[in-house]
């Protein structure tokens, strides 16, 4: 099996008006914060927020009468499950996703949403794959929508590939996620084609990077657990997608989920945009190595949005912990009428905003003093600090609460 530009071209015919072409724009601030001229590609604008719907329909869009009247299935933590289950429906066609018991809720209930028939089985991929074979495929006769490892899905995500070259043909580097490499095949033959000098990166959770140990000569072992990319948390890469790799990827990255969630917030504050781990692990390439990316054009896949929101919230409240816009402070005081007051009267002449307090009287010191555990809003680090500073100089013990600051 191979793809080629015109498969891929081909692709973009079948698709084209049945999927979003996504905006292609280049960004400022991430621009001057990395050093890169960093070019973003919107595909969690796409109506099931990822990449994913544009190799499902070109799949969908091969199959026969009697493939159409049996339906077809497909394993998925989700995003490649949402692209399925919409086109399929909208097409007539049956769908059954099997997905892993650990899909996020979002996901799960998203696919049912947009009509496809969803069985949990299994904590991985793999393990879907294995029932889904056995009774969707073996028994059922169901026609299998692989994630990734399919010439014509291949082909749909190469159609991303071809509008970033159109739409930013100055790009001289892609820096792409890996997870069963489906988007980083389909785009780099794409891009090759187009201009062949362009050097294409794979970037892939460090958890979970499948490509890399597969390109290497000795076992190298699949870390595996939790992470905040489930949508690229694949430990074993496709066998026409890793060949594709070898041919076309100039080198891998591994990402841990610090630069990972710092992405995720960037993202939020200063594009405004919400996108899950795994699209957000470009940026988190270029934050967790900008010499590598520096003076470079880089284009960046925003390839999923569907992000639980309370991992979401969860994500954003520990960037502002990490910019030191969060701060958490312990207080000791005297446990008598008016000291809480005072407190919070310097907090407030500092410019500080107090989000919320504890009194703590019955595991610390002296039976008569107590300890505020106070959350406090800075503008910033430097803020943060004069709010520090300025309670100690009132003649207040503070020191930094659990995960807060690490001032001198």
């Amino acid at each position: 099996m191979t793809v080629t530009i015109d498969d891929i071209r081909r692709a973009a015919a079948n698709i084209d008006g049945q999927v979003v072409r996504t905006a292609c724009t280049r960004s400022r601030v991430l621009s001057k914060l990395t050093g890169a001229e960093v070019w973003l590609k919107f595909e969690n604008f796409q109506f099931t927020a990822s990449f994913k719907e544009r190799g499902a329909l070109n799949k969908l869009l091969q199959l026969g009468e009697a493939e159409r009247a049996a339906g077809v299935c497909a394993m998925s933590a989700g995003n490649h499950a949402q692209g399925v289950a919409y086109h399929a429906t909208r097409l007539g066609i049956r769908s059954v996703i099997v997905m892993p018991r650990s899909t996020p809720f979002t996901k799960v209930r998203n696919t049912r949403e947009l009509g496809g028939e969803v069985i949990l089985r299994g904590d991985t991929l793999a393990d879907a794959q294995e029932y889904l074979e056995a009774e969707l495929v073996g028994k059922q006769g169901m026609t299998l929508v692989h994630p990734y490892d399919d010439p014509h899905v291949i082909a749909g995500q190469g159609t991303v590939g071809l509008e970033m070259l159109e739409q930013a043909p100055q790009l001289d580097t892609l820096a792409i996620p890996i997870g069963g490499g489906g988007l980083i095949s389909g785009i780099a033959i794409a891009a090759h084609a187009i201009k062949a000098e362009l050097r294409v990166v794979g970037v892939e959770s460090a958890g979970y990077a499948s490509a890399y140990a597969a390109l290497q000569d000795d076992d190298v072992p699949i870390k595996g657990g939790q992470t905040i990319a489930e949508g690229i948390a694949v430990k074993n890469i496709g066998r026409l997608t890793l060949q594709i790799i070898r041919e076309h990827v100039a080198e891998l990255m591994r990402v841990e989920e610090a630069a990972i969630e710092r992405a995720i917030g960037l993202l939020a504050g200063i594009e405004k945009v919400i996108v899950e781990g795994a699209g957000a692990t470009g940026l988190a390439a270029l934050l967790a190595d900008p010499t590598r990316f520096a003076g470079r054009t880089v284009g960046l896949v925003l390839c999923g949005g569907n992000i639980d929101t309370r991992l979401l919230a969860s994500v954003l409240l520990r960037q502002l912990v990490h910019e030191q816009r969060l701060i958490s402070l312990s207080i000791d005081i005297e446990d008598q009428p008016g000291f809480l007051a005072r407190v919070a009267g310097r907090i407030g002449e500092s410019g500080g905003n107090i989000v919320q307090v504890h009194h703590e009287r019955l595991h610390r010191g002296h039976a008569k003093n107590a300890t505020l555990e106070v959350l406090v809003e800075a503008q910033d680090e430097a803020h943060a600090r004069q709010i520090f500073d300025d309670l100690q100089n009132g003649g207040f013990s503070v020191r930094k609460g659990a995960g807060g600051m690490e001032f001198e």
